[in-house]
């Protein structure tokens, strides 16, 4: 037998499970996924079974450790994911011990934000502790270059090249003009000149989130908290966060710290889009400055004809409206297609957008761009 066949019996028994056929690292390879995916029914408290993880923090501890040496994070993530739905080991991600052993990612934050109100007060530390390690590695991905983007757009939006005397930016304007430097006269005579308009004229910058806190919605939620808390640290932009159900919490007072707001939160329960809209127009103070994102699957339980009313309303007064079905890596859930094209036709661009996008879409809004031309390209851009 070649090698090339031997590696894909070998694999083939790996798939078909060894049945004790493998022996040494594949063994141990097969015995912890077999563990997994050979469990046929939930664990329940009380409950026994032949195959499975069984109900024991210890026992999955070790499991989470295997798995580890097993495979790569990417992969761990995902075994993990599945463990907790398949096995219904929620009720273990209270237990201090089985938290200190999980690989975090932003699923792991979602559960547990949903899970926070059941957290005994033994796992309520730990449990931040590994929310804010999540945090920390979205914020230093996506923190810096939505600051950078944000700020160069308001920069650019503000500059005019025709400015009065008192507000020409003379650096910009020197360095604009370097090659019209005149050695007989000693100095630039410049041919283009670079300023601000006047602060009393300039137009303030709002940004709304309004996020949907139903089930299907949760990594958008985390994503959206956390680049919300970004935006908060922006001066120059007042930013408010609106989390919503059939209620509305606004969370707008903790973004100074992601991982209060996530706290903030509460996944799951209805949707009153409407309701939320609603709120949030009342936030809004220049809607010419202003950014309304609606992150939501669009599935309203409230009253859609004055959804749209009201959508149609802050477009037409000027603020620029985009509705994010998803701010997610793994794409949109299902989503009312009804509902997205009829907002589509209102001039508010109904898309999923990933969280590494969101800080282009946020500058492009800024610069006053065509939302809706900006999600076509995007979408292209996706697709190829």
């Amino acid at each position: 037998m070649s090698d090339a066949d031997a590696e894909r019996r070998r694999r083939w028994r790996l798939v078909t499970g060894g049945d004790g056929e493998l022996a040494g690292a594949d063994g141990g390879l097969d015995a912890a996924l077999g563990q997994l995916y050979d469990a046929r029914e939930p664990v329940e408290a009380g409950q026994r079974r032949q195959a499975g993880l069984g109900s024991s923090a210890p026992r999955v501890a070790r499991w989470l450790g295997d798995i580890r040496g097993y495979f790569p994070n990417t992969v761990v993530q995902v075994l993990q994911r599945d463990a907790i739905e398949r096995l219904n080991l929620r009720r273990l991600l209270l237990e201090p011990e089985m938290l200190d052993s999980i690989t975090p990612d932003v699923n792991l934050v979602a559960t547990l934000v949903s899970l926070s109100d059941a957290l005994p007060e033994e796992s309520r530390a730990t449990a931040r502790q590994v929310v804010r390690r999540v945090v920390e590695e979205v914020e230093k991905r996506l923190g810096e270059r939505t600051r950078a983007a944000v700020r160069g757009s308001l920069d650019r939006s503000s500059r005019t090249r025709r400015p009065r005397h008192a507000d020409i930016d003379w650096n910009r304007t020197v360095r604009a003009n370097l090659r019209h430097y005149q050695p007989e006269h000693a100095t630039i005579i410049p041919e283009r000149l670079i300023g601000y308009g006047r602060r009393s004229l300039a137009v303030q910058r709002e940004v709304v989130l309004a996020i949907d806190q139903s089930g299907s919605m949760a990594e958008s939620v985390v994503h959206a908290s956390i680049l919300g808390s970004v935006l908060a640290s922006i001066r120059s932009v007042r930013t408010s966060v609106v989390a919503f159900d059939t209620e509305i919490v606004d969370l707008t007072e903790l973004l100074d710290d992601p991982v209060d707001v996530l706290f903030g939160t509460q996944l799951g329960g209805g949707t009153d889009i409407n309701r939320a809209v609603a709120y949030c127009s009342e936030l809004i103070t220049n809607p010419r400055g202003a950014i309304f994102v609606l992150i939501s699957d669009l599935f309203e339980g409230g009253n859609e004809a004055e959804l749209l009313a009201r959508m149609r309303e802050l477009r037409d007064s000027g603020v620029q409206c985009v509705a994010l079905l998803a701010l997610a890596d793994s794409g949109a859930p299902a989503y009312d297609h009804d509902l997205a094209a009829e907002l589509a036709a209102l001039g508010v661009p109904a898309f999923a957008c990933t969280p590494d996008a969101f800080p282009d879409l946020l500058a492009a809004a800024i610069r006053g761009a065509d939302l809706t031309g900006w999600a076509d390209r995007y979408r292209a851009d996706r697709r190829g």
